[in-house]
């Protein structure tokens, strides 16, 4: 069966690239050439932290078995801030608490590096969180400007819809160019005054993968991402930040951590035990 699908992709490749591509794929590629700026970094000595968080649940006959995780990490290793919860209940929206998580760990960080590094979207921040935690967003991340978004992935379709783009902003960027530099900055209003966000695809070193920053408010420069992108470059290894990857390991809970957990609660030894831990 699985065969014969592979084999189809093959013989259709092609025909199946070219839906992707779209009637204006070259209008679309011409434009984002028209947005790209080439910029080789600089090194540029600073320190910066990465904050990322992680959680995991499993079921035991109705009740819920969670954790969650945030930490700030900076790029030698240091950690700034490490945060944990965790808990026994039902229906418990663990994503709010970790992200919850996240904005204190921020807090506590920003004060002490020059660069604060938040993995994933603000967007995603704006469009599922509730309005308290808005808030604490906005305001955590005026309190000294020195706080970013990083997404290696991006799903937005914003800066060509008008030409009919298909896929993401990302794609198109990552067909016209392999060498160092960023997109001009894209803006947009679509939730309130004060959550405005600016953006911009950057890629920090040549032929590396391109990423994602995202910056509240609109009052942002080339001068100042090419500032970032100095400081970034730094402490980058593979075209991302280190902190980052730094982060998301050292706050990662696993199925295997989660059945330690399991066990050191005695719930192995309950009646339905298999239910959690199949």
């Amino acid at each position: 069966m699985l065969n014969t699908v592979y084999k189809d992709a093959i013989i259709n490749r092609e025909k199946m690239l070219s839906v992707l591509k779209g009637p204006k794929f070259e209008q679309i590629l011409q434009k984002a050439r028209e947005n790209w700026i080439d910029y080789q970094p600089i090194k540029y000595e600073s320190i910066i932290s990465g904050i990322d968080s992680s959680f995991n649940n499993t079921k035991f006959q109705g009740i819920e078995l969670w954790a969650a995780t945030a930490v700030s990490v900076k790029s030698n290793g240091e950690i700034l801030v490490d945060l944990h919860d965790s808990g026994l209940g039902s229906d418990i929206d663990i994503s709010r608490i970790a992200s919850k998580m996240e904005i204190d760990a921020c807090e506590k960080t920003i004060d002490e590096v020059d660069l604060v590094l938040m993995d994933g979207s603000l967007h995603s921040q704006f469009m599922t969180r509730q309005a308290t935690l808005d808030a604490l967003v906005v305001k955590t991340m005026k309190k000294k400007n020195n706080v970013i978004f990083i997404a290696k992935t991006s799903n937005t379709k914003k800066q060509f819809e008008k030409l009919g783009s298909l896929a993401g902003d990302i794609y198109y960027y990552n067909h016209i160019t392999k060498t160092p530099g960023f997109s001009k900055l894209f803006v947009e209003k679509r939730y309130s005054h004060d959550k405005i966000i600016s953006s911009t695809f950057v890629r920090l070193s040549e032929s590396t993968p391109i990423i994602k920053l995202e910056f509240l408010g609109e009052d942002h420069s080339e001068d100042e991402i090419k500032s970032v992108l100095n400081k970034l470059y730094k402490n980058s290894v593979g075209g991302y930040p280190y902190a980052l990857k730094l982060a998301h390991n050292n706050c990662k809970i696993s199925d295997r951590e989660l059945g330690k957990m399991v066990s050191l609660l005695g719930l192995s030894n309950e009646i339905g035990s298999r239910e959690v831990l199949g």
